[in-house]
């Protein structure tokens, strides 16, 4: 028993639905990260890093091979004024 023909239309459209959102997604979440891996099971110490490399660099995945700090990092604090939620 042949296929018919109406089922494809509407299932091509649905992958392709599919497939663009998931493009998208990827996108977004490859600039988030600066086109690098993302980071999974943080811990207090890499939160702290992240903090770090964004008041030194501007991203929170950007690092800085310099031996002397900027003068903006001496103004700028780690410490927030609101509880994290994580």
């Amino acid at each position: 028993m042949p296929l018919p023909f109406e089922p494809i239309i509407p299932i091509a459209i649905i992958t392709a639905m599919f497939g663009i959102a998931n493009l998208g997604y990827h996108i977004a979440h490859h600039q988030r990260n600066d086109g690098k891996p993302p980071r999974y099971n943080l811990d207090n110490w890499d939160r702290a890093l992240m903090d770090r490399d964004l008041r030194l660099t501007g991203s929170l995945r950007g690092q800085n091979d310099n031996e002397v700090a900027p003068d903006e990092f001496k103004v700028n604090s780690f410490y927030r004024i609101y509880k994290r939620v994580y």
